[in-house]
């Protein structure tokens, strides 16, 4: 930590770029207006596996303003390099226009270049796509095919089950969920000689770099991505798809720059999703609830041309302390484009099933739902045999059901009602891994006073612009307005994706080094120099408060920024601040307990979420403001999920039935009741040198199975299956 003092980090301080945004003047993707750019739109599959046998472009080509129409019949051949520093999943990824084959309902299957793009998208319509089809399989319930499964075991299991006093066993089903940020998937892509710049909707621009330079055959350095604002993303632009391959390769055989803006319909199959699970629990306990064993069989859809797995069979491993644990994570390979992480990846639908099942034992012996929790928190992980590194699960336990009222609540489910509302609380535990990866920021200090710092991360909505400038102002000893952080471009320092709620730990981290050095450099410069007033001065004993360096004891000796820079002929100072981890000696997690009030209409089956509380443990809270939106955002997303969010399939030929905003249903301002958010005072310098956690998995983890909770307390009906419809409670 540094000696310096906090002003800025730990205030509640407005976004730096929110006049930007509120003003329509900061440019995502498609605002790129550059110079002599077309349009491209993209044709897609009308079947989910098969072949093309033919394409007719005749009518598409006649249209005036049509410049090309490009397929697997006139496209060259593409390098599609591997590459290991690239996040795509173990198989072969979707080579675009490479061959006739169709792997998923929607896949590109040419795309129409024109000068306007009203003509690009008529053009589309009017290209005929020959198919041999055949019948496709697209329903994990009726495949029995499975790739390689994980596996997980510690201990027996099974005989722990068979022995205990008390035995359940229950199945629990999540539906496939779409990350519907509000800026759709878009990519401006221009080539100068064999040189490409694009301008991108990515968390990584990094990683959009190294898969476009696989993609052609490049060199990385020959390709420059440009993101500076993302509208939205829970995890859809981490990998890069198949259109930012598709703008990059109609710019280059047109000759022209082009513009890709996918529509909101091809958000549901061009890009990935939150994969459908089928979750299998069985649990032993003593009559207390002490947890004896679990066993946790897992399915979940993925593609055929690739593996997509995240971390589903964590959370079951560590989060409750018992000595037998089985695990088996099997992937059903279906004819659908490849899933993708979706915030809490893994954990989200982990927690579900770990947590309607902990009170569905709660309910079963009688025990209150948050004392079984405290009966069964470990004293270290037992899958790793580490040590936490911080752990205020217990803290958060008290604080939520303090606040919430939790001792009001009768136990007896269908006990309380409100005329014709039937009322029902209840809670659920939400944990997410430290995820730590080296970053880099470069730091530059002028000699007016005023800093750049520039970092290749992200800021899809989190508020990276502004925490990174809080953590840099108290740094450097500026004020806010003297600070100026940039993002978004492939030529800055790198960093890891701007996703898994690593951001603030990883390039915060790397910004806090670069700040220190740099002020370090400049206590230097002035111990250092005779006509300084801070000459020969311990410079432990240094600080700097709105740029002006003095004695920590006596604030009338020192002097700016500004004067020591210009009396040395320095233009600026500068370093590239860094952030490595080593191997910890410590399991890192953050924690969050949930708690929901819902009423439930007895004659409808109409569920309404009346308040909700979030307690976090989530480290140091560097924006409390900002923490404060990414809790309220969580809690939203976690509303949609348990009772809202269903991607339909037609079965017969792949199709996604409700690929609209209207069919698929997300949370609207009417749905949204009294939320609010509580953070656990404390630090983790074991998980990042700032002492963050992450915050952004972990406010929405917990939230689904804390409704659906509530929903059975309500109700006295178990749902296991989400979303939780109105059909299923009458």
């Amino acid at each position: 930590m540094s000696p310096q003092p906090q002003a800025a980090v730990g205030a509640p301080l407005s976004r730096v770029d929110g006049r930007l945004k509120v003003t329509g003047r900061a440019t995502y993707a498609a605002d790129h207006d550059i110079k002599g750019a077309v349009h491209a739109v993209v044709v897609d599959s009308t079947i989910a596996r098969g072949r093309v046998t033919g394409i007719d472009t005749r009518a598409a080509l006649a249209l005036p303003g049509v410049l090309k129409v490009i397929s697997h019949l006139n496209a060259p051949r593409l390098a599609y390099r591997d590459d290991p520093n690239l996040n795509n999943p173990p198989g072969r990824r979707l080579r675009v226009f490479q061959d006739d084959k169709v792997l998923f309902h929607g896949q590109p299957v040419a795309v129409v270049v024109a000068t306007a793009l009203e003509t690009a998208q008529h053009a589309a319509s009017l290209v005929k796509i020959g198919y041999d089809a055949q019948s496709p399989s697209t329903d994990m319930s009726g495949s029995d095919r499975t790739n390689e499964p994980a596996t997980y075991a510690r201990g027996d299991a099974d005989g722990a089950i068979g022995s205990a006093a008390v035995r359940l066993e229950m199945a629990y089903r999540t539906a496939r969920n779409h990350h519907n940020a509000m800026e759709p998937q878009a990519t401006v892509a221009r080539w100068d000689g064999d040189r490409l710049t694009l301008w991108d909707k990515t968390q990584w621009v990094l990683g959009t770099q190294n898969e476009l330079a696989s993609v052609f055959g490049l060199p990385p350095e020959s390709v420059r991505v440009i993101s500076p604002f993302v509208g939205g993303g829970f995890g859809t632009g981490v990998r890069t798809w198949p259109n930012v391959t598709v703008a990059a390769l109609a710019a280059r055989e047109v000759g022209r720059p082009v513009k890709l803006v996918l529509t909101r319909k091809q958000l549901y199959f061009a890009v990935g999703y939150r994969p459908v699970y089928e979750y299998g629990v069985r649990l032993g306990s003593d009559r207390r609830g002490r947890l004896t064993a679990m066993t946790h069989d897992v399915r979940a859809e993925t593609s055929t041309y690739e593996d997509f797995t995240e971390a589903i069979l964590v959370a079951g491993r560590m989060l409750y302390s018992m000595p037998h644990v089985s695990q088996t994570y099997r992937r059903v390979p279906l004819d659908v484009n490849t899933p993708t992480w979706m915030r809490g990846p893994g954990y989200a639908n982990a927690s579900f099933a770990i947590e309607s099942a902990l009170d569905e034992l709660a309910h079963e012996i009688g025990v209150d739902p948050i004392e079984l929790r405290r009966r069964n928190e470990p004293d270290d992980d037992e899958s790793s045999g580490l040590p936490f590194s911080t752990r205020r699960l217990r803290d958060c336990y008290t604080t939520g059901a303090r606040e919430f009222g939790w001792h009001r609540r009768n136990p007896k489910p269908r006990s309380t009602r409100d005329g014709d509302w039937l009322i029902g609380t209840g809670m659920a535990t939400g944990v997410y891994d430290v995820l730590r990866s080296p970053a880099q920021a470069r730091v530059r200090l002028d000699a007016d006073g005023t800093a750049l710092i520039e970092s290749g991360t992200s800021d899809m909505g989190p508020g990276t612009y502004t925490s990174m400038t809080q953590v840099a102002a108290d740094a450097l000893g500026l004020t806010m307005r003297n600070v100026t952080f940039r993002l978004g471009d492939s030529r800055m320092p790198p960093t890891p994706p701007h996703g898994g709620s690593q951001t603030m730990g990883t390039v915060g981290s790397a910004v806090q080094d670069g700040c220190d050095t740099v002020r370090r450099q400049a206590i230097r410069l002035a111990v250092e120099d005779r006509e300084s007033p801070l000459y020969g001065v311990d410079p432990d004993g240094i600080v700097v408060r709105a740029g002006r360096l003095h004695v920590k004891d006596n604030p009338v000796r020192g002097e700016t920024y500004q004067r020591l820079l210009a009396r040395n002929e320095r233009t600026h100072l500068e370093t590239l601040g860094s952030f490595q981890p080593g191997e910890s000696r410590f399991s890192m997690y953050a924690y969050s307990a949930t708690f929901a009030e819902v009423a439930v209409d007895a004659s409808l089956g109409l569920v309404r979420v009346r308040r909700m509380l979030g307690v976090c443990d989530a480290g140091r809270i560097i924006s409390p403001k900002l923490a404060d939106s990414q809790a309220l955002g969580g809690m939203v997303g976690g509303i949609g999920t348990a009772l809202l969010e269903h991607t339909v399939t037609d079965h017969r030929d792949g199709r996604i039935v409700n690929a609209n905003l209207a069919d698929y249903l997300v949370p609207v301002n009417a749905d949204i009741p009294d939320l609010r958010a509580i953070f656990i005072d404390g630090e983790d310098l074991e998980a990042a040198p700032i002492g963050v956690k992450g915050l952004g998995e972990v406010v929405h983890i917990g939230v689904a199975p804390a409704i659906a909770n509530a929903v059975f307390h309500a109700t006295g009906r178990r749902v296991r299956e989400l979303p939780i419809t109105a059909e299923a409670l009458l």
